[in-house]
């Protein structure tokens, strides 16, 4: 039996909403509660599509609705959905005290969903193997953003929700844009890989501010879900607006070599949108909580403009290298001779542990990298260029094959001889 389809549609997307809005209104949200909502919602957003588009083409269920689509799919189904899947169990769990368990949440929202998906007939026409694109929506949509709602409400898995939220900010602020305006890179292949080489320098950028973000401020880029503590270091060092950057530049680079307007209106969006509101509410936000530190940090940083060499008040840190080795001391000079910032050359003889590689640790203790890893970070206090091959190195694979490389080559893990040896250079100045 057959329903009026302006029905339906109206019904898939205004009872979502309406319990968006009753449960907001019942008990406003806070900050942090806020936050979960919107990323749990953005990642139905995200991921929804992708998973209707994939059952169209298994023929799991079919769309069929006039006005109001992109690429086949109905907006208006798939926003209700992403609000009943995102929205609602955020706000739903917080006047329950959090005691809802996450297998009964899945299952009432999973067994809410094969009761609707067949009343929306016509505007879903389901196949006979529908119940297999349910349950990849379920593991793929449902389970996922769900997890990432709860551990923002609880501030668990710092690291996991910075990076679902950086695929998140990808999709939406990158993929979605030049999905919609389509621009083509002249050269073909060539022209393809050469933009793509272009583009990774900014995106780069972008990718390790997160690190900092999570390792050393303990928070998210999320305005919602932000760092605990004042990050100064890695790109923060040299530019106090890394992540907007690398939106700008990415707009920038695309729309120049794909000669769209669309994509340089897109940039200059959003370099006025970070140079603006954002700006004046987080440098409000900052001062508020962070005082004489960040009009420290702001008077010695600049917004977009990067340094050449890293801000001296930036977080300090330690990098050790054994005296007793030749190879070793001779690395340690040759840092101290581009007078690092921020970093003390220690012998690794003096380490109260028992060190096997080059070893970089953080005077907070937040952070230690060893070998290929902690070449790095102690690039990062040198200058903005070699900041920038540091920073390749935390790209995921790569410095796992650079310190395979390293090794292969005579830099493995070696024991240290026991010794009072001589630091095996001078103490850096700045």
């Amino acid at each position: 039996m057959s329903g009026d389809p302006l029905l339906i549609r109206a019904a898939c997307l205004f009872v979502p909403l309406l319990a968006v809005t009753a449960l907001a209104v019942h008990r406003p949200p806070a900050h942090r509660a806020l936050g979960a909502a919107l990323v749990a919602t953005a990642w139905q957003a995200v991921t929804l599509p992708a998973v209707n588009l994939l059952a169209v083409r298994a023929g799991w269920w079919t769309f069929h609705a006039d006005g109001g689509t992109v690429a086949g799919l109905p907006v208006d189904l798939l926003l209700g959905w992403a609000l009943l899947w995102g929205a609602v169990p955020v706000l739903l769990r917080r006047p329950l005290d959090g005691r809802l368990p996450l297998l009964l949440t899945v299952a009432a929202l999973a067994w809410l969903d094969l009761v609707a998906m067949p009343l929306a007939d016509p505007v879903v026409r389901l196949g006979d193997a529908w119940l297999l694109g349910e349950a990849a929506a379920v593991l793929v949509c449902l389970v996922p953003g769900l997890l990432l709602g709860r551990w923002t409400l609880q501030r668990r898995h710092t690291a996991r929700r910075a990076g679902a939220q950086m695929l998140l900010s990808g999709a939406l602020m990158v993929g979605l844009p030049l999905l919609t305006t389509g621009p083509g890179i002249p050269g073909g292949v060539t022209g393809l890989t050469l933009v793509a080489q272009v583009v990774a320098v900014p995106l780069l950028l972008g990718v390790v501010a997160v690190r900092e973000f999570v390792q050393r401020g303990g928070g998210t880029p999320v305005p919602y879900d932000p760092p605990v503590r004042l990050v100064t270091s890695g790109p923060y060092a040299y530019v106090r607006n890394p992540m907007q950057l690398s939106i700008v530049l990415t707009f920038l680079v695309l729309g120049a070599a794909a000669g769209d307007w669309r994509l340089l209106a897109a940039a200059a969006t959003a370099f006025a949108y970070g140079a603006g509101l954002a700006d004046w509410h987080e440098n409000a936000w900052l001062r508020d909580r962070h005082g004489e530190g960040w009009d420290d940090y702001r008077a010695g940083v600049r917004a977009w403009v990067p340094r050449l060499r890293p801000w001296p008040g930036t977080a300090g840190a330690r990098l050790y290298v054994a005296a007793t080795c030749t190879p070793c001391s001779g690395f340690g000079r040759w840092i101290t001779r581009r007078r690092p910032v921020a970093l003390r050359i220690v012998p690794a003889e003096q380490h109260p542990g028992r060190l096997r590689r080059l070893t970089y640790e953080s005077d907070d203790g937040r952070v230690r990298a060893e070998g290929v890893a902690a070449v790095g970070r102690l690039l990062g206090h040198l200058h903005l260029g070699w900041a920038l091959a540091g920073w390749l190195l935390a790209v995921p694979g790569l410095g796992w094959f650079a310190q395979l490389c390293a090794d292969a080559f005579g830099a493995g893990p070696r024991d240290l001889t026991p010794a009072s040896a001589e630091p095996p250079a001078p103490q850096p100045h700045g």
